[in-house]
């Protein structure tokens, strides 16, 4: 009978938490410490790295070089602890009460640490199939990394049969979620005293009617929501999250920007929703330059990340499904994943990882043991299916 990875998965799991692979820094230290783990059980790898050589994405090959594998995609990098009412040291694996506390436990350092435990069984096994290990950089900032590595597996490796990308769902099959596309706006006005509005443009007070728009383009998004939508909300939603600008009360505001997200289900066109909204951006400019040639709006995508749709008969989620002992409903998630960018890249593509998306982000960030246990059962027959001629 195929051995517990539970234990094993635990001690790597120690380790990859006490890498602060926070998106902010480099994920570097953590992915050489993989390399070495990947060298001393045999396996080939290679990194794909960023533009600036401090990031890398990995990707190794357990077995054949064959096509009909399988892919375990998982990032790397986590979001910041930074003013977080942490209980624990969030870098040091602590187990209280069946949980196992520290960043990126749940989201989704666990899942990683299932993989590299499974690698000597499939080594031992002499899979039949490949298994492929994707790790990315910068998921946390808009699935950055990804595109790179997709394309290197499209380009490089025998075509893999799936891939399962092992963000939390409670070891459950999902195959669907939201896109995400990031946008940055910035106002441009004239600075004068607050007393003097005749010599002054404020982007400030500017920058609130482009604000009020995306408020009402919001509402309309919630009205027109499709109820028959599986998503929680079920439409496509927008939100302002950062605003900053302005330099004292009584000086009018020379710049004032911000940054907004568009979450989108399959189905929606992030620029056709948008249109409303870059004819007023545009109309403001011009306004804004006929009263100060210096003023103006400029709107920048930051981010786009494509939503994952569920595909008839999908062989990823067939394939999950099997593994994970899962004959629940489908099911879809809000939240935006590499899942879409390898669909988009061809790839038959499921979500299933340990964790909830709950836990996830929060201090005192922690993933069930159980949790960990269920997915070394799935790695244990990951590891019998490769073996299959």
């Amino acid at each position: 009978m195929a051995r517990d990875l539970t234990p094993a998965a635990l001690d790597i799991l120690r380790t990859l938490v006490a890498f602060d692979t926070t998106s902010r820094g480099s994920n570097l230290e953590l992915i050489a410490w993989v390399e070495a783990y990947l060298d001393r059980h045999g396996v080939p790898h290679r990194r794909v790295p960023n533009e600036h050589g401090d990031k890398a994405n990995l990707l190794a090959t357990v077995g054949p070089s064959a096509e009909g594998g399988v892919v375990l995609s998982g990032h790397t990098d986590v979001v910041p602890v930074d003013g977080q009412p942490w209980s624990t040291d969030p870098w040091t694996l602590t187990e209280r009460d069946g949980r196992l506390y520290g960043r990126g436990t749940c989201d989704m350092k666990a899942f990683l640490a299932l993989s590299l435990a499974a690698v000597p069984d499939l080594v031992a096994a002499g899979p039949a199939k490949p298994v492929h290990l994707a790790f990315s950089y910068d998921e946390e900032i808009g699935c950055l990394g990804a595109p790179a590595m997709i394309e290197v597996i499209r380009r490089e490796l025998p075509a893999p049969a799936c891939v399962v990308v092992g963000e939390p769902t409670d070891m459950v099959a999902v195959n669907g979620h939201k896109g995400i596309a990031t946008f940055r706006v910035t106002v441009t006005g004239r600075e004068a005293h607050s007393s003097q509005t005749q010599q002054g443009v404020s982007a400030i007070m500017e920058a609130v009617k482009l604000m009020s728009f995306l408020g009402e383009l919001a509402q309309r998004l919630d009205r027109e929501a499709d109820p028959a939508s599986p998503f929680t909300p079920k439409g496509a939603t927008l939100t302002i999250g950062l605003v900053s600008g302005g330099t004292a009360h009584n000086i009018i505001a020379r710049e004032c920007g911000f940054t907004f997200d568009l979450r989108c289900p399959p189905g929606f066109e992030v620029e056709e929703v948008l249109a409303p909204f870059y004819a007023e951006a545009r109309a403001l400019d011009a306004a804004l330059k006929a009263r100060a040639p210096e003023a103006g709006v400029m709107v920048e995508k930051k981010t786009d990340v494509p939503p994952f749709a569920p595909e008839p008969d999908g062989a990823a989620e067939a394939l999950a499904r099997r593994l994970a002992g899962d004959n629940g409903p489908p099911r879809v998630v809000a939240f935006a994943a590499e899942a879409g960018q390898f669909q988009r890249g061809g790839f038959s593509t499921v979500i299933c990882g340990p964790g909830s998306i709950a836990q996830a982000h929060q201090p005192d960030e922690y993933l069930e043991r159980s949790q960990l246990e269920r997915g070394a059962a799935f790695m244990r027959r990951l590891v019998e299916w490769a073996a299959e001629a």
